[in-house]
């Protein structure tokens, strides 16, 4: 069996470089290694909401996914990132029943950490995968060498910019209680931002 590490969401920010994506920051629980993901973004929406505890007015895809397979017994036990080809991200998703052996089914990374989101289960990453993939980032989002201190984890959860661009898309899609929930966070990040 290969050495998985366990990981956990960072950070989410809107993509500089992939036009209408986000990039989701996932770090070593016991580690200085991170590894930026690509994720669309209605997978960016989710993890946005959920790492920010924001409510929605109805369930969303993800949290339908899970009424649905929690009423047949089926849970998502953990998430594997297992492969990096091209750039592509290879996952799992371990389900279990209440009876039967454990399932291991195919997702795209940004679908998985969301199922992770939405069950609460651990995400790990190949031992593979971190070599490939894992860098050692400052606060900025910068790259460190690996020899330097990398003091403090602190970074923010969603930059503001990142949260501009849901806003927009909640009320392109009229969902106008989230988008104002995203707004008074924007105006509360603005305001520590100001202290």
């Amino acid at each position: 069996m290969k050495k998985k590490i366990p990981v956990k969401i960072l950070g989410l920010s809107y993509s500089q470089s992939n036009i209408g994506s986000y990039v989701l920051v996932l770090s070593e629980i016991n580690g200085r290694r991170k590894i930026p993901i690509i994720i669309r973004p209605n997978e960016a929406q989710y993890v946005a909401i959920k790492l920010e505890s924001v409510k929605s007015s109805s369930p969303l895809t993800y949290d339908l996914f899970k009424s649905m397979t929690d009423a047949m017994d089926c849970h998502v036990t953990e998430v594997s990132i297992e492969g990096l080809v091209e750039g592509i991200f290879f996952c799992s998703l371990k389900m279990k029943g209440d009876s039967g052996p454990a399932r291991h089914i195919p997702s795209a990374v940004g679908d998985a950490v969301s199922l992770s989101l939405a069950y609460g289960c651990p995400i790990y990453v190949s031992k593979e995968v971190m070599e490939l993939a894992g860098v050692v980032m400052g606060d900025d989002g910068e790259v460190e060498d690996e020899g330097q201190d990398n003091a403090g984890d602190g970074l923010s959860t969603l930059s503001v910019e990142g949260l501009e661009k849901m806003l927009a898309e909640a009320i392109e899609d009229e969902e106008y209680e989230l988008a104002s929930q995203l707004r008074d966070k924007i105006s509360l990040l603005r305001s520590k931002a100001e202290e």
